[in-house]
């Protein structure tokens, strides 16, 4: 694979919205007499988390019933996405824990039942979608698949026409093809990837193949031989497998890639390989906040759903989203900054409406 050229954003006026930000984000942290990462709170709560699936996945594995088994599993596993939300997603970006190794293990643990690699889920989110979203050929996010059409400078196909309506079935594959098929091409040296240290040498194979491994043993080797010994067959184990795996992938995948979708800009990489306007001003022209309702779905969500937040401060716990976000609105109205925060129905409506484009074949989303 070979390497992508540097691509570099324009600097202006984005050093004196920073600066602002950055600025008001300190005074806020000055104030409270607090830190970017994670709280005594946060952390019992994912403790809770954990331990509350580790009691469903055991409780599945006694069950004499196909629905009982279905039913305790199926909580495992949305627990185990809950986990993937609420801390995997921060630890990713090492502000969960204030230690790099910590958050590195929280991650590996998280995403066991997922079956996805987070180191190289790490890199690809945080050093290609996190820099470059919405750039074409940069983030790997929005990577040309031939079933949805996610750029404007991607192929069209006529039966793209109706990924407006099949999106979601898409969406719910998209995490078993991340663990099964970008894990192995990212580990395989096929990807951007090959370009960046990650699980080096024979320890990483180890640690890779051993993840592997456990999670296929963990969720498949032992619910099938300790339910068959129950009297539950094998093929109910691999239904409910699919199923909530899927439903958990749809449900992730939603809250990352919506607001990328949502009236958002999308850019080509110039032959001088520096894009016309700044990284925060690329930012707000990508990407929107959302507000939830009924407000404590909030608490649910990692704080994914103020996105734009997020992307302006990857390294700050979700936390600390809501008063981030205030922060942006304001400086976003003195400095001219586009900031959009809109319901969950009017980015719904937003998604179909560039799916549809994209089905169409539609060009005018792109930009130079």
């Amino acid at each position: 694979m070979d390497k992508l050229p540097p691509l570099r954003f324009a600097q202006s006026e984005d050093r004196d919205f920073h600066r602002a930000i950055m600025g008001d984000a300190q005074s806020y942290l000055a104030e409270r007499n607090d830190h970017r990462f994670a709280d005594r709170n946060m952390i019992l709560r994912t403790g809770f988390i954990l331990a509350l699936s580790i009691v469903f996945y055991l409780l599945s594995l006694m069950q004499a019933h196909a629905l009982a088994f279905a039913g305790s599993y199926f909580v495992f596993i949305m627990l185990s996405m809950l986990l993937n939300i609420t801390a995997h997603h921060d630890a990713s970006h090492n502000v969960f824990f204030k230690r790099a190794w910590a958050n590195r293990l929280l991650s590996r643990v998280a995403t066991l039942p997922m079956g996805v690699d987070p180191d190289y889920w790490r890199v690809r989110h945080a050093e290609f979608h996190h820099l470059y979203a919405n750039v074409e050929h940069y983030d790997l996010d929005t990577e040309e698949n031939g079933f949805l059409r996610q750029s404007p400078f991607q192929r069209h196909w006529s039966y793209m026409r109706y990924q407006h309506l099949y999106w979601p079935l898409i969406a719910a594959l998209s995490l078993p093809y991340i663990a099964w098929v970008f894990d192995w091409s990212d580990r395989l040296g096929k990807t951007p990837l090959v370009n960046k240290s990650v699980l080096k040498g024979k320890k990483g194979w180890g640690i890779f193949l051993g993840s592997k491994i456990l999670h296929f043993t963990l969720v498949l080797i032992v619910p099938i031989w300790v339910c068959g010994a129950n009297g539950i067959g094998w093929g109910t184990v691999l239904l409910i497998y699919f199923f909530s795996q899927m439903l958990s992938s749809l449900i992730v995948v939603v809250l990352i890639l919506g607001t990328h979708w949502a009236e958002a800009k999308f850019y080509d990489v110039p032959e001088s390989g520096t894009l016309s306007h700044g990284w925060y001003h690329h930012n707000f022209a990508t990407s929107c906040d959302w507000h939830t309702s009924p407000d404590f779905l909030y608490y649910f969500l990692g704080g994914l759903n103020l996105h734009l937040t997020h992307h302006l401060f990857p390294n700050w716990n979700h936390r600390h989203y809501r008063a981030l976000a205030k922060i942006i609105e304001k400086r976003a109205v003195e400095y001219g900054m586009p900031y959009r925060c809109v319901s969950y129905t009017e980015l719904f409506k937003l998604q179909q409406a560039f799916l549809k484009s994209m089905g169409r074949g539609d060009t005018y989303h792109s930009e130079p």
